[in-house]
Parts: C-alpha cells; sequence; structure tokens
C-alpha cells in the first residue's frame, strides 16, 4: 500500500465506523491486519472488500479476536480476520504453544501429535498446525484422519509427546472449529501452562512453516493410525468389568468421529447385538440428518430419528447411545417398561456407573477404602454420596473442566482412581488417557444395563435402588442470556448483585450460606457474617445453600458461561425418604422447580431494572 490509497482505505474504514457499518474492534483489527507485514497475504482481499463496500463480511471476520482461552479457541470459521478459525488464527495458535513449550526449557527432543474430527476444514487445520510445529523443530505425530478427542489424549501419552492437539469444536454447530490444546500429561492445559500459552498467542507475528510434502519425505511430520487404535482400543476394553453382552442397543455417532472409537470398542468387547445407526454414520461436518444439525447428545432431539427408527423397524433396543462429533461425550437413553425411551442426565449415568464400578470392585475382592472418584462442583452430590455408601472416596471441589478432574489423577494418583464424571456428559475410567471418553462410558453403561436386563430390570430401576439407599437427589439447569453489545456488562452486573446482594431466598427456598469461589469465602446470608475461608479451587463460581437441617435442601451454583454469552445455574436438590421414595420424589422435585422459577424471575427483574455493574 503507498501512503495516499492507505490514507483513502483508512478513511474508509473511519467512515464505516461512524455510520455503525463495523462494531466494536473491527476498525483496529482491519487496520492491524492491513498495516502488519506477516498478515500481508490477505493485505488484496481486504482491500477488495473494502472496495466493494461488503462490511457487513468485514465486520463478522473482525469484530473481535477469538480469545486463546484455558483450553483453547473455538468458535466460527471464516476466510480471514482475528474473530474467526481459519488459516492465521490455527497457526497463531499452534505457533504460540510452541514457543511457549521453549520457554519451560524443553529446547531439544521435543514432540506434538496431532488429531481431528470430522468438521469442515478440520483436516486442512491439522496440516497448518503440523506445519508450524515442524517450523519450530518439533517432531510431529499427525493422525491420518479423523480421531476421538480420547484418542488424541491417549496417543500423547502413548508416543511420550510434550504437548497435542485436537482440531474440534466439539458439539458446536456446523460453521464453527476450534483448537484444543494438551500437555505432556495428555490433560488440556492448566495453569501456569494456559496462561503463558495465552501469552505467546497474543503476542504472535511472524510465524514460521514448512512444507507438508517435504516434512513427510523427511520424517519431521510422520503419519500415524491403526497401531495407535489398536492400542486404544484394547485399553479401554480391557477396562471390562462383566461379560455380559447380551443387551440389544443401538449406537450413533452423529456424523462424528464415534465410529472409530465407541463403536470400534464395544464391537472388541465383543458387543454384537449393539447396531450403528446408519443415518447418521457416515462422517460429515455438515452433520445432515441431525435434527437443525446441531449434533449436541445433551440435546433430545438427536435421538428422535433413531427413536423413530426403532419403533419403524421393531428393534429391540433397550439402549440409544449417542456421541458427540469428537466422541468425547457420551448420551444415553433407555427403554422403561413401558417402552418408552427416557433420557438419563449425565449426572444420573455417573452415579450409575459409580455405583456399579464398587459393586464390581467389592464382587471381586479389588475393593479399597482408598479407592476414589472425582467430579466437579457442578456435579450432582449423589456421586458422593454413593462412594460414601460403599465406603470411598470422592474429590469434589473442582471448578468445571475436566481438566481439573484429570490433574486431581496426577495429584492422587491413578492406582485408586476409579470414575471421574462431570454434569456435561463426561465420563473417564482407567490410566490410559486424561480426557473424558464416550468409549469407557458405553463399555459400562452396556454392561450394567445387561446385568440388569438379565434380572429383568432397568437402569431406572437401579437409579431408585440408589436413591433409596442415599437419599433422594435431582438437578436442572437454567441459563440467563445477555446478548448483544451490552451482555457482558449486564452478565458482570448480575453476578457483581449475586456477590454483593444474595437474595435471602429463591420462591421458598431460604438462602443460608453463599460460597464464593472467585474471592475464596464462606458467608452467611443473608447478614453477610464471614463463616470460613475457601483456599482452592478459585474461579468465578458462586454457590448457594439452603437450611441444611431441612427436609428438602437445595444448592444454587452460578457461573459466567466461558463459551456464550449466559450465566449458567446449575440446581441440586435433596429429599430425605420421610415415608417413601415417591413421596420423596415429589417434594423434592416440586422444590426444584419452584427455585428455578424463582431464580429466573429475580433475574429477569434485575435486568429489566437496567442493572450494570458499578
Amino acid at each position: 500500500m503507498t501512503s495516499q490509497p492507505a490514507q483513502d482505505v483508512l478513511n474508509s474504514i473511519e467512515q464505516a465506523a461512524a455510520a455503525g457499518l463495523l462494531t466494536a474492534d473491527s476498525p483496529a483489527n482491519l487496520k492491524t491486519w492491513l498495516s502488519r507485514e506477516s498478515l500481508a497475504a490477505w493485505r488484496p482481499r481486504i482491500l477488495q472488500l473494502i472496495a466493494a463496500g461488503q462490511w457487513a463480511e468485514l465486520d463478522a471476520m473482525f469484530w473481535t479476536s477469538i480469545p486463546f482461552g484455558t483450553g483453547g479457541r473455538r468458535g466460527p470459521m471464516g476466510e480471514m480476520g482475528p474473530a474467526t478459525i481459519n488459516d492465521r488464527t490455527i497457526a497463531e495458535s499452534a505457533h504460540g504453544m510452541a514457543v511457549y513449550l521453549r520457554s519451560t526449557g524443553v529446547a531439544t527432543g521435543s514432540s506434538v501429535v496431532i488429531a481431528h474430527d470430522t468438521r469442515h476444514n478440520s483436516a486442512r487445520f491439522a496440516r497448518i498446525a503440523a506445519c508450524t510445529f515442524a517450523a519450530h523443530g518439533l517432531q510431529v505425530w499427525l493422525f491420518d484422519g479423523h480421531r476421538a478427542t480420547p484418542a488424541l489424549s491417549f496417543a500423547v501419552r502413548r508416543l511420550s509427546c510434550s504437548i497435542g492437539v485436537m482440531i474440534s469444536a466439539s458439539h458446536n454447530p456446523p460453521a464453527d472449529n476450534g483448537f484444543k490444546a494438551y500437555w505432556t500429561n495428555g490433560g488440556q492445559v492448566i495453569p501456569p501452562h494456559d496462561k503463558g500459552i495465552i501469552r505467546e498467542v497474543e503476542r504472535a507475528d511472524e510465524i514460521p512453516t514448512a512444507d507438508y510434502q517435504q516434512c513427510l519425505q523427511n520424517g519431521s511430520i510422520k503419519l500415524v493410525g491403526a497401531e495407535l487404535d489398536q492400542a486404544y482400543t484394547a485399553e479401554v476394553v480391557r477396562l471390562s468389568e462383566s461379560a455380559n453382552r447380551s443387551l440389544p442397543a443401538i449406537f450413533t455417532p452423529l456424523h462424528g468421529v464415534g465410529e472409530t472409537s465407541v463403536y470400534a470398542v464395544i464391537r472388541a468387547a465383543g458387543f454384537t447385538a449393539v447396531d450403528i445407526f446408519e443415518p447418521h454414520r457416515a462422517a460429515d461436518g455438515s452433520f445432515p440428518n441431525v435434527p437443525r444439525h446441531l449434533p449436541n447428545p445433551e440435546n433430545l432431539e438427536v435421538f428422535d430419528p433413531v427413536i423413530a427408527w426403532v419403533s419403524q423397524h421393531g428393534h429391540p433396543a433397550q439402549l440409544i447411545l449417542a456421541s458427540d462429533p469428537d466422541a468425547d461425550r457420551l448420551g444415553v437413553m433407555v427403554r422403561g417398561k413401558d417402552g418408552q425411551f427416557v433420557s438419563l442426565s449425565g449426572n444420573q449415568v455417573g452415579a450409575l456407573i459409580t455405583d456399579y464400578l464398587f459393586r464390581r470392585r467389592k464382587a471381586s475382592g479389588r475393593f479399597s477404602p482408598q479407592d476414589y472418584v472425582v467430579e466437579t462442583l457442578v456435579t450432582t452430590p449423589l456421586t458422593r454420596a454413593v462412594a460414601e455408601y460403599h465406603g470411598a472416596r470422592c474429590f469434589h471441589e473442582l471448578l468445571v473442566g475436566f481438566k481439573y478432574i484429570a490433574q486431581t489423577m496426577e495429584e492422587q494418583g491413578t492406582s485408586h482412581f476409579v470414575f471421574g464424571t462431570e454434569e456435561s456428559i463426561g465420563f473417564l475410567a482407567g490410566d490410559y488417557c486424561r480426557d473424558k471418553d464416550a468409549a469407557v462410558c458405553a463399555l459400562y453403561i452396556l454392561e450394567l444395563a445387561g446385568e440388569l436386563h438379565s434380572e429383568g430390570r432397568t437402569l431406572l430401576d437401579q437409579l431408585d435402588t440408589l436413591h433409596t439407599q442415599c437419599g433422594y437427589f435431582c438437578e436442572g439447569q437454567t441459563s440467563i442470556y445477555c446478548e448483544g453489545p451490552t451482555g457482558k456488562a449486564k452478565i458482570d452486573g448480575l453476578m457483581q448483585t449475586l456477590r454483593q446482594q444474595p437474595p435471602a431466598a429463591f420462591g421458598p427456598i431460604r438462602i443460608v450460606q453463599a460460597d464464593d469461589y472467585l474471592t475464596g469465602t464462606r458467608s452467611e446470608v443473608p447478614a453477610g457474617q464471614p463463616l470460613s475461608a475457601i483456599t482452592s479451587p478459585r474461579g468465578d463460581l458462586l454457590i448457594y445453600h439452603s437450611d441444611p437441617t431441612a427436609p428438602v435442601r437445595i444448592q444454587i451454583a452460578g457461573r459466567p458461561s466461558g463459551t456464550e454469552p449466559k450465566i449458567k445455574f446449575y440446581f441440586f436438590c435433596q429429599s430425605d425418604l420421610v415415608s417413601d421414595l415417591q413421596s420423596a420424589r415429589n417434594a423434592g422435585n416440586a422444590a426444584l422447580k419452584e427455585a428455578q422459577q424463582a431464580l429466573k424471575t429475580w433475574a429477569d427483574g434485575q435486568l429489566s431494572a437496567g442493572l450494570m455493574p458499578g
């Protein structure tokens, strides 16, 4: 750009911003991309769009910078610009990881393994990351096709790699993609590595790269596949706790990678009566046969085509299993005695498997009081109650994120690790990887359901048994969305009000204690008197407690979402079995519903009053 055209372009950008055609950080980001030589490859296209007056398209690509968060970055794909996942943002993510790795003292002998899911551009982005790492002198192991996230975690450990990368946007819509960062132990990066990587990503300017074909020829990039697949599958199957293999079921990978991991494990373990749902079998990043093209097993719509097919064909399936596109999470539906399918939440599946594993350990003489399970602060207390019922330990003071479960495994050792579970349908057992895995969950839930089926019982019956033994527990969620330009300010204001002026009640539920994991304090409500300090963990999470002596007790946890413009609230209710299970269920469910509605009414009132941080 010569000085005069450059000034004309800058004037055009300023005029577009003044007219509201460019918003937020678009003007500044456009100027940066036009002036930095390291971004010169995109300059002609930017100038072309400016000349054509394509301001909406430019605004979508430049209005912000997708942050490299504590585990990586995720967002909509685009041609260019810091607001989208594209060749540059993928390259700078890999570059930042490589530079930070070197800063930790790993000068030579370092390596990285890279995998990707079935999303559009995932294979391309994986190659870009591979060439960036190779240019930094790392030995690169690149999977020869799409694979599951837990297979990537396994490969980091199996190949003794320094770091790992998974190209995936998990269960996001088809337009999105992402970059997940893993450390030496196979878990997603945690402090201080996360912040160190973020710092280097933000500093990225000139990014070295290497020729892909030349790297294949000289061995700096090596393709991996079948051998690791076989080793991974064998490790998961080795964790089997039962020989029961007769249960008929249906598995859907939702057009993702699940056939390479979940279904491979199911077949290798000998579950010959488990069929794959053919309309969802093809690897396709558009997720064409999934309702609304949203491949999230927590969204029960994804099961509708499978249920319809089972009904139409008279299939004897007792379970329907669905993995998300990168196969690290598993949704479960069970056929009730009335023939209708009922969904099980992640909390319920986690508690059921926890109980199953402890019972199997006791039956085989392997149980120890040192055995432990791990869950996060927003996962059901029922898991902890089950562990206590069996005389085992439960670590539950963890922030949201499976990486903290992996960290606890490292801290406590894995010789007595039994199970890790989180409410968002993530589960792990064994020592083979350090991230949640749909495959091991599928193995156990099929074994447990098969055991129960042979007794004329279902997973729902076993859940009732747990409630009878440990008390009735139920859970729910409510999200308060704050979108648009003022969304973040409203979220900040709500969280500030919840901290400084917590409601004394939500409907009939009286709040007596507030735990603030950001400030590290437990306080009495409404008096505000400090009760005790919270030394760890520390993060933006609030938990309110009702009267612990009441027959129905509620906990409400709230935190800002890291990926969406909302505050996510988690409700946990425990109801004593005063007379019978059904009475406890009725009381607990009613209290839960009232608390959810009361919180939403309170939040709507705050927002309608123009709440802003102050």
